[in-house]
């Protein structure tokens, strides 16, 4: 079978060398490149320009200082309209009828009346003005000339030259002569230059008013970051907040709305001004539309306070510098200055700054507390800082019970006379017991009152950080008697009843931590019994109400509007122990932070002004210790717990057994128990329900084979 070789194109090459390969390469007809038509690129090259950012902000440089000359002409009419009129009085006037301001508008009705009289005045003097002023020139004109002439005689006198009588008249003639020629002189390019200085006076007006619209502006001007408050900026933000009634009383108002504000006056990192509410507009109407008025104002949601002062129809808003509230706000004194000593009876805890920039400080003295907020918001921190200051008062007991149990309350070993660490059961029996001992020591001191009343006693003070645990616990004891609950049969809530019922007249407080709270992890008889709340971020404002109070949470404050995450140890504190602007229901502070660190070197100074203190713990460190129950003991309830952390809660509950542990013992204990470490997101963790099971299987073992 023969091949028919066709050829498609004429062969120009010449021949191939025998023996070698050529490779013809074929292009198809769809890989051709056209060119781009000079019509697109042409369109392309100006959409380029047109839409280029230096194009954009030239335009708006050209429309902003056009626009600042314009609106500069319109605010120099209408100042010069004001100041020829009656109508500034007219707006006032309608302003103070709009606010029910009566004896306000009684006054600049007055006013606008007086002008009216001296206007009136003005143009009837203007009917004989004409004449007046032809006889003030026609008199002064002679009387100079006359004292002109009777200098020249003077002149000529002294000069024996009579020629000298008209020296004086001629000179005055040529003076004026030179006046006018300057003036021909300067009048021709005065008249060219005017106008244009002119509009540069009316651009610098337009300018300092910023008169051009948001579009128009620079880049963080059109954002509002950082714009200064002002009293107009304030009142615009109030009229679009969406309430008819506000917004008709601020129209009837004219640009005199900012007569329902009091000064602006800077207060910390903010500012802090006053608005008297016209009739018919609530104060909780304002406060119900908190993001949108910070919004209006260019700020966050978060930098914004609303809050009821004593004067009534009246809002007292605190605007934060843009960005202030996110700057750390320092050390504590207690960590900047080791001289620092507390009078738990006469001495304020110093425990942050207010939203001022002010110290802000809490009188512990004979009352009980309450903190809470969401986990991991600072609540241990802010309970504990307070506790560091009473520390250095040496007269303070402390009776201490950490349920969570993961070191916090560590550097109080040695100076707590009892420290309960741990979350399980177990430790809420114990904390039950410490609470119990409370009540004891309380009445005790009860009695020896009564006996003697001018005894003084030395205040005891019993912490217990993350008291949810206790509350929520399920144990009961061998009467069948619940520990946790909140029914009158509850250990533990019935020994913290009696405590705040009691205990502040005898100087035995009750300080307690607990997060997210509920009716049923804090119930409301414990609650209402702290002299001092304080919340941190909450999530709900049902939460707030739970945390601080109807009475607080209605007077505007809003820790339930706190940044989760954001807004660690800021918290809202209603209590008669610390400073609060009169007329106001709650404080909202930004607590010092006090490390791990520095708060063991200030509880080193506080076991430096004791003898000696022996604290009791709820496990004793010289039994036998069984390393699987302690380590499913510190796990707790967390779902897996990394195995660094479980080391060091182990040193915390026994140092002795367990501080010279490392990891290899942890794996040694735990190999061929099904709860061996395993890696979770890159780290090494051990899992409590794998723990849970091993412990289980161990105890069915041992049950097993002690029955055979």
């Amino acid at each position: 079978m023969s091949e028919n070789v066709v050829h498609l194109h004429k062969n120009t090459d010449p021949p191939a060398e025998p023996g070698t390969v050529t490779t013809l390469t074929v292009v198809p007809d769809s890989a051709t490149v056209r060119p781009v038509p000079l019509w697109v690129r042409s369109g392309r090259a100006v959409r380029t320009a047109v839409t280029h950012e230096s194009t954009k902000a030239t335009a708006r440089a050209v429309a902003r200082h056009g626009l600042y000359t314009l609106n500069g002409g319109r605010i120099v009419a209408r100042r010069t309209w004001d100041g020829r009129t009656g109508s500034r009085y007219e707006r006032m006037l309608r302003a103070a009828e709009a606010a029910g301001n009566y004896e306000l508008a009684e006054e600049w009705e007055e006013r606008l009346q007086r002008f009216r009289e001296a206007r009136h005045r003005r143009r009837m003097d203007l009917l004989h003005s004409p004449l007046d002023v032809a006889k003030g020139a026609v008199v002064g004109t002679g009387m100079g000339i006359g004292a002109l002439v009777a200098l020249g005689v003077v002149m000529a006198i002294a000069n024996e030259d009579v020629t000298d009588v008209i020296t004086p008249l001629s000179a005055t003639i040529d003076f004026i002569g030179t006046l006018i020629r300057i003036v021909q002189i300067v009048w021709g390019p005065a008249l060219t230059i005017g106008p244009f200085l002119a509009l540069l006076g009316l651009w610098m007006v337009g300018s300092k008013q910023q008169a051009a619209p948001a579009w128009a502006m620079p880049a963080n001007v059109r954002t509002g970051e950082g714009e200064p408050i002002t009293p107009s900026i304030v009142v615009k933000a109030l009229r679009d907040l969406g309430i008819p009634a506000l917004r008709k009383a601020i129209a009837e108002m004219g640009d005199a709305g900012a007569s329902m504000l009091g000064p602006i006056r800077i207060a910390g990192c903010g500012v802090e001004v006053d608005v008297t509410l016209p009739s018919g507009v609530a104060t909780n109407e304002v406060q119900g539309k908190r993001r949108k008025l910070a919004e209006n104002l260019s700020r966050h949601e978060h930098e914004v306070f609303i809050m009821i002062p004593i004067a009534a129809r009246t809002v007292r808003l605190w605007i934060a510098d843009s960005g202030a509230l996110d700057e750390p706000i320092g050390p504590s004194p207690l960590v900047t200055d080791e001289t620092l000593t507390a009078n738990y009876k006469t001495g304020k805890a110093p425990w942050g700054q207010d939203l001022r920039g002010d110290a802000a400080a809490l009188s512990l003295y004979q009352r009980h507390l309450l903190i809470t907020g969401l986990s991991n918001q600072g609540k241990t921190a802010a309970l504990r800082s307070l506790a560091l200051w009473a520390s250095l008062d040496k007269r303070v007991e402390f009776r201490i019970a950490d349920l969570k149990g993961a070191g916090d309350w560590a550097m109080f070993d040695g100076l707590a006379t009892v420290l309960i660490q741990g979350p399980t059961d177990e430790h809420v029996i114990e904390a039950t017991e410490m609470v119990e001992s409370l009540v004891e020591e309380m009445n005790r001191r009860l009695a020896e009152r009564q006996a003697d009343p001018s005894v003084v006693f030395d205040p005891l003070i019993g912490i217990v950080d993350e008291a949810q645990v206790a509350f929520m616990c399920p144990a009961v004891d061998e009467d069948k008697r619940p520990y946790g609950g909140s029914k009158a049969t509850s250990r533990y809530f019935m020994a913290v009843r009696k405590v705040h019922n009691q205990g502040r007249v005898v100087d035995v407080l009750m300080y307690e931590g607990t997060q997210d709270p509920t009716d049923q992890n804090l119930p409301k008889l414990v609650r209402e019994g702290a002299h001092t709340r304080a919340a941190l971020a909450l999530g709900t404002e049902a939460q707030a109400v739970m945390a601080l109070g109807e009475k607080a949470v209605n007077g505007g404050a809003t820790p339930h509007l706190l940044r989760q995450g954001l807004d660690k140890g800021t918290l809202v504190v209603a209590s008669d122990g610390i400073d609060i602007p009169k007329g106001q229901s709650s404080i909202t502070v930004r607590t010092h932070f006090i490390g791990d660190d520095d708060a063991k070197a200030i509880t080193d100074r506080a076991k430096a002004l004791r003898n000696g203190v022996t604290t009791l713990h709820a496990v004793k460190q010289d039994e036998k210790r069984d390393p699987l129950t302690d380590i499913v003991t510190v796990v707790g309830n967390a779902a897996r717990v990394r195995t660094k952390d479980v080391l060091h809660r182990l040193a915390v509950l026994n140092e002795q057994a367990y501080g010279g542990w490392s990891f290899l013992d942890l794996k040694r204990i735990l190999d061929g128990t099904g709860a061996e470490p395993y890696k979770s997101d890159g780290v090494m963790v051990i899992g409590r329900d794998r723990l849970t099971q091993a412990l289980a299987d161990r105890d069915d073992d041992g049950s097993a084979s002690a029955s055979q």
